[in-house]
Order: C-alpha cells, then structure tokens, then sequence
C-alpha cells in the first residue's frame, strides 16, 4: 500500500458492484459506488434487472465466496427465510440424458427471492462507511488515456444542465452489467476493439410465484425439467425453487418456436403439455398462484474477452455482466460475481497498488470464474437452432459430447455425480473432469439402471397434495 490514501469507483451498484466495493474497501481506503437509479431501501425490485423476476440461486462456490467478502451474511439471509438445499439430496431433475438420483449431499444451493438477496447485501455493504455509494447519478466517460486511466466524468442522471464532475481514483471497476459501455469507451481512449462472442439460444423466460401447499413450505425440494438440444427442436424447460414465506418461484422457458405464454391461465398448461414431464404441473395443482406472469427475453450469453487484449489500461478493470453476461437460468452469475470480487481484492493484496501490469492481472483474475461458467452455458446453449452465426465450432461439439457422456454417466453413478457437481456449484474447476478415474468411468457409464420417473418421496408428493 502507498503512503497516500488509495480510492477506487465502482461503476453500478448491482451485485455484483456492490461486492466488487466491498472486496476493495479491504485493499483501499476510500470507495465510491455510482449508480445510475434510486436503489429501493428494503427487499423491493430494483429498476433494471429484469432477470430478478425469475429463479435465482446461490452455488455453494458463490455462497462462500459471498460470506468470505461479507461475514454473518449468509445467517441473515437465514434468518430472513432463505432455504439452504443440499446437492443433489434435495434436486428432482429430469436432465436430457434422464432423472439424476439425489444421493448423498456434495454442496449445497441458497434459495431466495433476488430481491432479498440484493437487499441484505446492501444493507451489508453500506454499514461499512469505507463504502460510499452516489445513488441518482451516471457516468458520462472515462478519464485518462489507452495507457491508464485516471477517474471518471459524472453527472446527476435525467438531469442533462446538471454540473459535470470528475471523480479521480487509484481503480475504476465497470460492474455496469449487460447494457456497459466499456467495449465503446477503450476504443475512443485509442485501444483495440475487445474480442467479442454471444450464444444467443432465443430462450424466453416466464415466470409467476406461487404459495405452496402449507405442508410444503419447508423441506421441498428443487424441480427442474431441462430440454433436451440435442432433439433438433425448440426446447422447453421448467425450474421450480421454494423461496422464503413458504413460496415458490416457477420459471418456465422456452428457445424460438416454443416460447412459454404470457397469459396467466396459459402457464400450468404450458408446464404440462410442452415440458418433457409433467412433474411441475403435477405440483401446482394444489399451489396459490400469488403473482401475474413476468416475461423476459435478455438471456443470450455474451462473453468479452478483455482479458486477451493486446494493450489495457492501468487502473481500470471489468468484472460481472460487463464481462460475462450468462443464461440466468443456470445459474452461475451471482456466483460468479462473489467470486470475482474475491479474486479483485487478492489480486490487489498480492501485487499490491501501484505495481506493473496490476490491472492487467486483475482483469485475468476475474476472467478466470467468468470462463468456468461460460464454458458450462455454451455445452447447452450452442445447440440450439440460431444460438450463433455458424453453429457450434469443433471446440463445442468436443466438449458437449464429453460432458454428455459425463451427465449420462451421472444418473447412475454417485461418484461421477460428485464431480459434476464439483464444477457446476463452482467449488473446483473443469480439471476434475479429465482425471483419469472419470474418463474410466465416463466410458463405462451409469452403474445403476435409470430412474422410470420424478423421485419424488411419498411424504413429498402428500405434502404437494398429489397422494
């Protein structure tokens, strides 16, 4: 650390900016969050994210990468009546190869509304007076130069005769989400324009929350129904997740040609008739339907890789959807934003403020989360018809076959299923997948003849009403 005081700005106060502030208030003296809207005061939507009408989850990777940068606040969020489900003891998952069984607990999942969880994060994040957050207020540029940047230009937001200000800081972090600008913004300082991909499935999301049958409300478990894109047809899907308040959130999707409904008395039929099992239907039969139908089509995955540019600024850094904007439905994105945070703050502690290349090494520290959860989306999304210009590349092929083989292998063997799991609640990398004991496996496939339905227990189909 530097004799002087060290300040750095953060460009959004979504989740993923408000972590990337409190990762730096421990290496820096001074943060400044600025954040276009008014955030709600308490566990209210937040103008912007129309993904937090839809599932949302919590990976074990992200659970613990999220009470590292915030201690006690997983036991908030608890307290508050988010659900802590063991993986996979408590999924019931119709994946495209089969039913997964639910063996013994590898990780675990956190389950809540998206607007309790930002909410407690930001009552966390602003008890910590090194953090300052200017609510009501957009960036209007970067201030410096292709070879570093020094600060950036600010103004109150809707207010175009309002005063221009520059806010100058050791680090400026872009956590602005899908709509940043930054790609535009480093060509005008002179820089090379970044390498861009987008795996656009066309799938579109629809969802309502329901109240679930009183003897359901606790202990239930996750039901996903995936698609299957291998079949050549649209795909649709279904995920139900019990949230606080004994409530559960239903996401519906479907890619082009097989879009879920809008209308609210269409949504149950939906479930039924187009998903690959009924199971989600079946479990609403004797549910409240609490809200109407949200709608969003924003998932097309969209990768940056700023990380592989020839020239990057010091002082400035890219992290969350700005970088690496994922299909929410897998996911990954909360995770991999609390664990982005953490690799900004120890790539700031290891190398120290003021070092050679230091956001050259930020900016490959945060890629490296992003692309494990990439790399997860692409070995589905590819294969949907239209997804890219092209179609999959050999490189995707290769590896979805790999992985489906592993994901067959899976719904009959424990061991295997461990080690998928290891990577998708992003507790270990992909290596764990090329160990030689899983490549012998994988060629064997399951050790247990599949499943012929949901395994849903007999005291689990009662409490939903269906026994």
């Amino acid at each position: 650390m530097t004799e002087r005081p060290t300040t750095a700005v953060v460009l959004g106060g979504s989740l993923a900016g408000l972590l990337a502030a409190r990762a730096l208030a421990d290496v820096a003296d001074h943060v400044t969050v600025v954040e276009r809207d008014v955030l709600p005061a308490g566990p209210e939507p937040r103008k912007g994210l129309p993904q937090a009408a839809h599932v949302h989850q919590l990976w074990s990777g992200g659970v613990r990468a999220l009470e590292e940068l915030l201690p006690g606040v997983v036991g908030r969020l608890r307290e508050a009546g988010a659900h802590r489900l063991p993986v996979t003891t408590d999924m019931v998952a119709l994946s495209p190869y089969g039913w997964y069984r639910r063996w013994a607990e590898s990780h675990h999942m956190l389950l809540c509304s998206r607007d309790l969880l930002d909410a407690t994060v930001r009552a966390a994040v602003a008890a910590d007076e090194r953090v300052e957050v200017l609510q009501g207020t957009e960036v209007l540029g970067l201030v410096g130069t292709g070879a570093a940047v020094t600060g950036v230009r600010i103004r109150a937001h809707g207010k175009a005769d309002a005063a221009e200000r520059t806010v100058f800081a050791d680090l400026v972090v872009d956590a602005t989400g899908r709509g940043s600008r930054t790609a535009r913004r480093l060509t005008e300082l002179g820089l090379p324009a970044v390498e861009r991909r987008e795996v656009n499935s066309g799938v579109v999301y629809a969802s309502r929350v329901f109240r679930a049958p009183e003897a359901a409300r606790e202990g239930f478990p996750v039901v996903n129904v995936q698609p299957d894109p291998r079949a050549g047809k649209p795909g649709c899907g279904g995920v139900l997740l019990p949230i606080e308040d004994g409530r559960w959130i239903v996401t519906l999707f479907g890619s082009r040609g097989a879009e879920p409904p809008t209308e609210a008395d269409a949504f149950v039929p939906y479930a039924r008739e187009e998903l690959r099992h009924p199971v989600i239907a079946d479990l609403l039969t004797h549910a409240e339907p609490l809200t109407d139908v949200a709608y969003t089509r924003t998932t097309a995955n969209r990768r940056h890789y700023y990380e592989r540019m020839s020239a990057w600024p010091e002082n400035f850094a890219v992290l969350g959807d700005a970088l690496c904007a994922l299909n929410p439905i897998y996911g990954h994105g909360m995770s991999v934003a609390a664990q982005s945070a953490v690799a900004l703050r120890d790539a700031v502690r290891h190398h120290g403020w003021g070092s050679p290349r230091l956001a050259r090494r930020i900016q490959q520290a945060v890629a490296r989360p992003a692309s494990a959860a990439w790399d997860l989306a692409l070995g589905m999304d590819v294969f949907y018809p239209g997804a890219t210009p092209n179609g999959p590349t050999l490189r995707d092929r290769l590896l979805a076959a790999y992985v489906g083989r592993l994901l067959y292998t899976a719904t009959g063997n424990g061991r295997i299923a461990r080690r998928v799991t290891d990577v998708t609640s992003l507790e270990r990398g992909a290596e764990v997948l090329l160990a030689p004991s899983v490549l012998l496996a994988a060629i064997a496939g399951p050790l247990k003849p599949p499943l012929t339905g949901p395994p849903l227990t007999a005291e689990e189909l009662k409490a939903a009403g269906l026994r």
